[in-house]
């Protein structure tokens, strides 16, 4: 399996631990950093795909599938982050809905932007106020081992849980 990993991109690994883990439904807004991802995503007929205008929108089509029985995901950047909190603290943590969400991280490590760097400043104390797990990849041979258990603890738990794609892990140009 190691030999396996070096030669995958990360997002190639992402996609084989959502269909492992049956994650079937991917709602997003799209974001360069998680383009890679994305593509996969669409080329391949086991996903259905969502596209909403705002994320708080891909929250809800994912709380929505999971209470019919299906499970999802929901992909982010940082600064789309910053418009769900409130989806969060009065549906996705007191139902306990174990919403996985994947978010490219900006704001950091050379960022340009004045609004991703205070957005990326506020982003995990916001995940911590709420509960919410979440764990920083920062390595590709930690890509499948991180996104295989996230979505295996928020299921098992009932409880949301956030996958951050740090720039390293990434290797976004500003």
């Amino acid at each position: 399996m190691p030999s396996e990993q070096s030669t995958e991109q990360w997002s190639e690994v992402v996609v084989r631990a959502l269909k492992a883990n049956e994650i079937s439904l991917v709602a997003y807004v799209p974001d360069n950093v998680l383009a890679p991802l994305i593509k996969l995503i669409h080329a391949d007929p086991y996903f259905t795909v969502v596209v909403p205008a705002r994320e708080e929108e891909a929250v809800g089509i994912v709380t929505g599938a999971y209470m019919g029985g299906r499970k999802g995901i929901v992909l982010m950047q940082t600064s789309g982050f910053a418009t769900i909190p409130n989806a969060l603290a009065s549906l996705v943590c007191p139902f306990q809905i174990p919403l996985v969400m994947i978010v490219s991280e900006r704001g950091t490590l050379g960022e340009f932007q004045q609004g991703q760097a205070m957005v990326c400043r506020t982003m995990r104390p916001v995940l911590q106020s709420l509960g919410i797990e979440n764990f920083a990849i920062q390595e590709p041979e930690h890509v499948e081992f991180v996104v295989d258990r996230m979505i295996k603890q928020a299921f098992s738990t009932q409880a949301p849980a956030a996958i951050i794609l740090s720039p390293l892990l990434t290797k976004r140009e500003f």
